[in-house]
Order: structure tokens, then C-alpha cells, then sequence
């Protein structure tokens, strides 16, 4: 082969490098699986909005991913449209009408076990589908049975086992069985890489497809539902789902340094703790310290602790109770919070009450999050509460139901099953909405879109979602990077700190014991699984999924030369 030849193929092959096109991403799904992420993005990729795609991809996680994926939990919505219109919407179960404050005490006033966590009782009313159906009636492009038909599809065609959903499986079969019987669906042995096709599933989808939520929350469906949670004493009648509606709110907007934040407002707690915390940390920088290190663990770590205390006193249903949200807020209030704050010690929990103010007179969670090639942004939160919900499944529709009443406070000053303590203000009531901890959000800065992000993970939800946003905009992390370092976790009582386990340095959990932190190995534990989306401010979009799961983003791309 000739010099001149070999120059020419080399200068030839030059000019198509540089003529090549550079893929830019225009649009993303992240969320708990892969199927899922993917559905979204093709939906997008039809001319589908991002509410389009939140639709579908919540319907596809409700096949694959059941042990929080749902079409009878609930959850929040926060949207940010591409010209910079924020709102959120509240479809979060109910208490049903025949609930009542004691209905989990025994004659003397004790919290019976597991009544408010496993079987029919536990089961709140389900706002999913009509929350669904809420957003394509307000935002929808795309006709609804184009969106509901994805997830159909995957019922009838199976998704594959991980082998982190079969180590889920696994766990939580002998309670399958032992609320549903040896013959429940789940009670099946799913190995990693095996396909479940759910065909009972597959038939209740059909209904909502065709008939809306009315598929879902009348006919055949609701029947074998309320059949269903009273063969396992529940107290869920018709009227309870025919009565159900979710409610479109106003989100929580705080601002944190030159960031402008929306998150969810009441019933979550998520967007008034949130704005809590980072605005009782703004004031020390901790980007002036090093990420993780004992002065940055102890600054978010106080303020945690009492934002957590306000939480338990302050927070429930905005329907059923006054919430002083600004006052919540203020800086002189939060500030003083602080005041006997110390870097030499650790406060107590015990010496730490929900704080005094002035007004006239809610583990296994599913979040993801979408951008769309327009610019609209959803961040989503969703949930049955305990993995798999109350183990009920509805044999006949092919999903579990939820463990929401959980999320009330049973008992005021005791703890529900992700120890967190509520009061009055989140005591049961008929139809009520019960207290979360989820924290759907989407970040501005210098008033564009910044960020969406969230997590599923309980008490943790809050500080995770903290965690995230300081990692990226404090300490100059890539979001992929900001998902995957390790996390620690503080919520006022217990009186611990929760670290991620085989990660963080012995020395740091000395030094911070000498100064009167409770840590101790065997506190530590996975936090969160957080799938977030950043937009640089050249409006480049990158995407972080969580190595905790089988978390993954699906992306649409652009193509430029």
C-alpha cells in the first residue's frame, strides 16, 4: 500500500471526524427501572410532553416495579413548565370515611401491632389513578390510551427479574403468603433474569385505559378492590373511591444563596423541612469546609434535628389543620433555632422542643424525574408506603394495595415504622390526608431550570434531597457524581446519626463521638435511591441514577455539528 494512499485514507478520515455530529441530550426519564425510563422516553419521542411521559412511565413502574410502583398509593407532583409556570399536585391517599383518631389503640390506649402497617386496616384510600388523570385533563398532549397502552404491553410481554428485586422478593414472600395464602401471585419463586408476566394487571390497566379512572375507581375493578381490603379487614367502601380527588397546590418556594427552590407543600413535609434546613445552614457555608467532613456532618446535622422536632409538631393535612408555613420559614425564627448551636458539642434531642411560633388561629418509595425537549420539568414522587405496601394483593386486578394509615400519627408522640414522630396535627381523621416525607423538587438558578430531583427512602427522603442539591451546587459535583457519594442522616428522634455503612472513616466517628454523637454501626444503612436531572446554565442536560438500585436513565438525544 502506497505512502500517498495511506495519507489520504488518514486526511480523509479527519474530515469525517470533524464533520461528525455531537450527540446533546434533549430529554430524560430517570427512574427505579430501566422499562419504565425507557416507556417515558418513548412517548416523548412521539411528540409527548413530559406530563405525557409521567403518565406512561408511572404506569409502566406500577408492572415492574411493585413493590412501590402503584396504581392504588399515591403521591406528589412538582412541575416547572419550559416558560418557568411552577405548581404541584397533591394525590396522596386518604384516610377512608370510616377511619378514626384510636383505631389502632387496644381498650387501654396501647398501639396494637401491626395493625396500621400489614392487612386491610393498614390500606388508605388510593389517589394514583385520578392523579393521573388530573395531569393529562390539565397538561396532556397525547390521546390517554396512547399513554396507558405502554404499560399493558409490559404486563402481557413480562419484565426481567434483577437480581436486586429478587433478593426483594425474596424477603418479603413468607409475608406475601402469610396475608394473601400459599397460592398469591407473589408467593411464586422469582429468580434474577426470570420474566413475570402479570395478566390480571395487564386486564385492570385495560379498563383504565378505556374508561379513565373511572376504570379504576368504579365497575369491576373497584368491586374486587373493596372485596378484597374487607375480606382482610379494611374499612374501604365504594363511597370512599368515588369520593376521591386529588388537589392541585401551591408548591413550597424558598430561596437558599442565588437558588430559588420548589418543593412539595403539606400534606409533605418535604418542602418546609427542606427550606428549614438549608436555610438554617446557609448562614456557616459549608462549602467552605470539606464534603463529609466533621464540621459539615455537625452544621446539617443540627439543623436536621430541629427541623424534624417542628415536623412532629406542626405538620399534617393543610385541609384539616392551620399550618404557620411562613412562620416555619422566617430567617429570625431559624436563626434563633440556631442559637445554641456549638461546633464543641452535640445538642440533645431531648433538650430540643418543636420550636415556639406565633400564627392566628407523612422506606420504600419510588421518585423519578423527566425533562422534556420543550423544557418542562416534573419531578415525582410515589409511593404504597412499606415495600409492597400492606402485603394485600388484589389477586383478581394484580397489585398490591397500600400501608398508608401507617403515615398517621397512631398515637401522638409515637413512632410509625420509619420512627418518625407525629402529634395532633397528623392525627387520623375520616378522609384525611396522612403526613409524608416525600420531596419532589426542581431548583432554579438565576431563573432557570437547574435542577429536578428526589428519592424515595422514608424519614431519610428530606436529607437525601439536601444532600444532592449542596453536592452539586456547594461542592461542584457532576450529578451523576452528587447521586452516588455516600449519605448520612439525622430526623431528631432516635437520637442517632445514620451513616451509609463501609464507607465513611472510622477516625470521622470518633471524633464526632467525643463530641456527644450517638453512632454506632449497626445504625448504619442504605439512604435513598436518588434519580436526578441537571441542566447546565448552557442548558446541556445530564442525568444521575442511583447505583443504590437498578435506578437508570433513558435519554433523547439531539444531534449537532
Amino acid at each position: 500500500m502506497s505512502r500517498i494512499y495511506l495519507i489520504y485514507v488518514f486526511v480523509f478520515s479527519m474530515f469525517l471526524v470533524g464533520c461528525a455530529e455531537e450527540k446533546l441530550i434533549k430529554a430524560a426519564v430517570v427512574s427505579a427501572r430501566k422499562e419504565a425510563s425507557e416507556i417515558g422516553v418513548e412517548i416523548m419521542k412521539k411528540g409527548g410532553s413530559a406530563f405525557d411521559a409521567m403518565i406512561a412511565t408511572d404506569l409502566a413502574l406500577a408492572v415492574c416495579y411493585p413493590n412501590a410502583g402503584n396504581i392504588s398509593g399515591g403521591g406528589f407532583l412538582v412541575y416547572r413548565t419550559a416558560d418557568g409556570r411552577t405548581g404541584s399536585l397533591d394525590y396522596r391517599e386518604k384516610a377512608p370515611i370510616a377511619a378514626s383518631r384510636d383505631m389502632y389503640l387496644d381498650k387501654n390506649g396501647n398501639i396494637i401491632p401491626e395493625k396500621s402497617t400489614l392487612g386491610g386496616l393498614a390500606i388508605g384510600v388510593p389517589g394514583t389513578v385520578a392523579g393521573l388523570e388530573a395531569v393529562h385533563k390539565k397538561f396532556g398532549t397525547l390521546q390517554w390510551k396512547e399513554l396507558v397502552q405502554p404499560a399493558i404491553n409490559l404486563a402481557l410481554s413480562g419484565y426481567v427479574v434483577t437480581e436486586k428485586q429478587e433478593q426483594s422478593f425474596s424477603e418479603k414472600k413468607q409475608d406475601f403468603i402469610k396475608v394473601n395464602g400459599q397460592n398469591t401471585f407473589y408467593a411464586q419463586t422469582f429468580r434474577a433474569n426470570d420474566t413475570v408476566k402479570n395478566f390480571a394487571l395487564a386486564n385492570t390497566l385495560k379498563l383504565i385505559a378505556k374508561h379513565g379512572k373511572s376504570g379504576f375507581y368504579e365497575g369491576t375493578v373497584a368491586k374486587d378492590l373493596i372485596d378484597r381490603v374487607q375480606q382482610k379487614g379494611g374499612i374501604i367502601t365504594h363511597e370512599d373511591l368515588i369520593s376521591y380527588e386529588p388537589v392541585w397546590r401551591d408548591p413550597i418556594n424558598f430561596q437558599y444563596k442565588d437558588l430559588n427552590i420548589y418543593s412539595m407543600g403539606p400534606p409533605s413535609s418535604g418542602g418546609i423541612c427542606l427550606g428549614q434546613i438549608m436555610k438554617m445552614i446557609e448562614p456557616y457555608n459549608v462549602g467552605n469546609y470539606e464534603h463529609n467532613s466533621m464540621e459539615t456532618i455537625q452544621i446539617i446535622v443540627e439543623a436536621e434535628r430541629r427541623s424534624y422536632a417542628d415536623r412532629s409538631l406542626y405538620l399534617g393535612d393543610p385541609d384539616f389543620v392551620k399550618i404557620p408555613k411562613n412562620e416555619l420559614l422566617d430567617e429570625n425564627y431559624l436563626s434563633d433555632r440556631m442559637k445554641d448551636f456549638s461546633f464543641e458539642s452535640a445538642s440533645k434531642s431531648v433538650d430540643i422542643l418543636p420550636g415556639k411560633v406565633l400564627w392566628e388561629e407523612s422506606e420504600e418509595t419510588t421518585h423519578y424525574s423527566i425533562i422534556d425537549p420543550m423544557g418542562n420539568a416534573i419531578a415525582v414522587t410515589t409511593t404504597l408506603n412499606g415495600s409492597y405496601g400492606s402485603k394485600v394483593f388484589v389477586e383478581k386486578g394484580g397489585y398490591f394495595l397500600n400501608n398508608e394509615m401507617d403515615d398517621f400519627s397512631s398515637k401522638p408522640g409515637y413512632p410509625n415504622m420509619f420512627g418518625l414522630i407525629g402529634g395532633k396535627a397528623n392525627a387520623i381523621s375520616s378522609e384525611k390526608r396522612m403526613l409524608s416525607a416525600m420531596s419532589p423538587t426542581i431548583v432554579e438558578k438565576n431563573n432557570q431550570l437547574y435542577m429536578i430531583v428526589g428519592t424515595p427512602g422514608g424519614s431519610t427522603i428530606i436529607t437525601s434531597v439536601l444532600q444532592i442539591i449542596l453536592n452539586v451546587y456547594e461542592y461542584d459535583m457532576d450529578i451523576q457524581t452528587a447521586v452516588s457519594v455516600p449519605r448520612f442522616h439525622h430526623q431528631w428522634l432516635p437520637d442517632i446519626i445514620t451513616f451509609e455503612p463501609n464507607i465513611f472513616k472510622s477516625s470521622l466517628f470518633d471524633s464526632l463521638q467525643k463530641k456527644g454523637y450517638d453512632i454506632k454501626q449497626e445504625y448504619n444503612r442504605i439512604i435513598g435511591r436518588v434519580d436526578a436531572i441537571k441542566v447546565s446554565d448552557k442548558g446541556i442536560i445530564s442525568t444521575g441514577a442511583d447505583p443504590r438500585g437498578d435506578d437508570e436513565a433513558s435519554l433523547l438525544y439531539s444531534y449537532e455539528k
